[in-house]
């Protein structure tokens, strides 16, 4: 069995906890809503989705630091961030930058057309719409400080990989977010099961947690905490990753008040 690497060790200030760390503005996340929809957003709601951004951003960027640990290097690369993701399913997120990335390019596969024709990737759309790809700049600063938090430095190319993907990430919540409070609930939830061959497949299981957040309470017309918690449990799979997403971002929220 292959020993697994240590973990680059951390000093000085950037031993801080990820808790301590805010990088996403509530305003900020509050403008990524406003593209996606005219819902009101609390405060408590644009705080829970910065702080799921977080999680996410973090445990990508830590992944990528391992990856980087593994070739004795300190600055990180896009291809670490490849072998973060290629290494957690759990971090397979913000899908649609893939295709406006030159480092996930030849790896979103090959498509045909019903005469066996290779399709052509699509080209990046000049529309004035206001898009979470077009928008990903804004995340540099966040994005930077966080890094610095993990005690990580980066490429230019790896900041805005990890830029465009928490803006996608972000603007994917924002839209389950506003279903939910559409639907009055949560109608799907994102489960990976392990199956054995041969073997009946077990029945879906849901937390309480998860279940309690089948239905909602409130308005039809403002974001709440809660509706982001349960657009968290569609964006992310029932693992770890969501848990820890879901337990940062009440603790996150638990001194704010609004909903």
């Amino acid at each position: 069995m292959t020993a697994q690497p240590a973990r680059p060790e951390r000093s000085g200030p950037r031993t801080a906890s990820v808790m301590d760390v805010s990088p996403f503005k509530p305003c900020l996340v509050k403008a990524v809503f406003r593209d996606v929809t005219p819902m009101h957003v609390s405060r408590p709601a644009a705080w829970a989705a910065a702080s799921v951004t977080r999680t996410v951003l973090t445990e990508i960027i830590d992944g990528a630091r391992r990856a980087a640990a593994e070739k004795a290097r300190r600055k990180l690369i896009p291809g670490d961030l490849l072998s973060a993701i290629d290494g957690n399913v759990e971090l397979e997120v913000g899908a649609e930058w893939y295709d406006h990335s030159p480092t996930f390019q030849g790896l979103t596969g090959v498509l045909y057309d019903a005469e066996g024709v290779i399709v052509p990737s699509r080209k990046r759309s000049r529309s004035r719409k206001p898009s979470a790809v077009v928008g990903a700049h804004r995340f540099e600063a966040g994005v930077r400080k966080l890094l610095w938090s993990q005690g990580a430095t980066a490429v230019p190319a790896m900041v805005r990989d990890l830029d465009g993907i928490a803006s996608v990430f972000l603007t994917d919540l924002a839209r389950d977010a506003a279903m939910v409070v559409r639907e009055g609930g949560v109608k799907r939830f994102g489960t990976v099961t392990q199956v054995t061959s041969g073997e009946p497949a077990p029945h879906p299981f849901l937390d309480d947690s998860l279940a309690a957040m089948s239905a909602r309470r409130g308005d039809g017309r403002t974001i709440r905490r809660d509706d982001i918690l349960a657009a968290t449990t569609m964006q992310l799979f029932g693992g770890n990753l969501r848990q820890r997403a879901l337990t940062e971002a009440r603790a996150a929220t638990q001194n704010t008040s609004g909903g």
